[in-house]
């Protein structure tokens, strides 16, 4: 933050982190077996706003090998089925500022432990955390934690720091021991993410073909007046925050929609991103808190209340 986290921010980010953990506890206690993306990322994305935040992003619904970055198409038919592992990303925003958070739902045995180290290797985190940590220290203990349980931590994923309406706004907080490397900044709220996969992986992403999640890249016009009307909408609505086509069908019906968003596409001001994918297709488990180091010691905003 430019200014630091100061008053009103810090009150802020932290209503957003608690109605973020409110919501990541509930996605975490649900059957949701039987049930379409579709209806998971509409029952969270209304449970957000219905506690009185927006959504900082469309909840992600990334199942086994995604990684992340599967959010639901209009209507999506996929469902959840048993022995799928399930990643729900989630985000809370109170005027711009965001509350990121994941959790794993697991319906194979066989991955609880691939869970368990995600979130073990969070907490140890989340322990060693304070205003001057180095940002590879933390790479390092997250590394250190999944490889005792046996598993890889994602190379290039990483968790990253926040800002006003920016999820990614330019630092990274690594899952490895990585060469580059900051102090953390109290001036800052951060987001740490363990991604998370088997010994059999190969521990990298690659991009996947599907694309359905979207984001405002620049306001420049591009002379067609609809397309420009859809430009202005998704500014006036999400600002610099990434949507989901389904959040325009409201205004648009779905292939009108799809038609101005790609024209959107095609003039770069708007970007897509491909979904995550395990690049040996095996497994993969996630965990994430949004934090704000201290002096002494770190504000977890997402930390579910006792």
């Amino acid at each position: 933050m430019q200014d630091g986290i100061r008053g009103v921010e810090t009150a802020d980010y932290v209503k957003a982190g608690a109605i973020a953990a409110e919501v990541r506890e509930m996605a975490r206690s649900k059957d949701w077996v039987g049930r379409t993306v579709s209806e998971i990322c509409d029952e969270i994305e209304g449970e957000i706003r219905r506690r009185g935040a927006k959504c900082a992003f469309p909840v992600n619904t990334s199942i086994n090998e995604v990684a992340a970055h599967y959010t639901a198409e209009p209507g999506d038919g996929l469902a959840i089925k048993e022995g799928d592992l399930v990643k729900i990303d989630l985000g809370a925003q109170i005027n711009g500022f965001i509350a990121d958070t994941a959790v794993t739902v697991n319906y194979d045995p066989r991955y609880d432990g691939l869970v368990e180290a995600a979130e073990d290797a969070l907490k140890g985190a989340m322990a060693m955390i304070k205003e001057g940590v180095k940002s590879r220290d933390i790479g390092r203990a997250i590394e250190g934690v999944i490889k005792r349980h046996g598993c890889k931590p994602i190379a290039n994923l990483s968790g990253h720091s926040l800002d006003r309406y920016t999820i990614h706004a330019g630092r990274s907080i690594p899952n490895i021991l990585s060469l580059g490397s900051f102090r953390l900044s109290g001036s800052d709220a951060y987001a740490c993410e363990p991604f998370v996969t088997t010994g059999d992986g190969l521990g990298f992403v690659r991009e996947g073909r599907t694309k359905n999640i979207y984001a405002l890249a620049t306001r420049k016009r591009t002379k067609d007046a609809e397309a420009d009307r859809m430009l202005n909408y998704i500014w006036e609505n999400f600002n610099m925050l990434p949507f989901a086509l389904r959040w325009l069908v409201g205004e648009w019906e779905e292939p009108r929609a799809r038609e101005l968003l790609d024209i959107l596409i095609g003039k770069k001001a708007v970007r897509a991103y491909p979904v995550l994918v395990e690049a040996n297709g095996e497994r993969v488990a996630q965990a994430e808190h949004t934090f704000i180091p201290r002096d002494d010691g770190v504000t977890v905003t997402t930390m579910a209340a006792p």
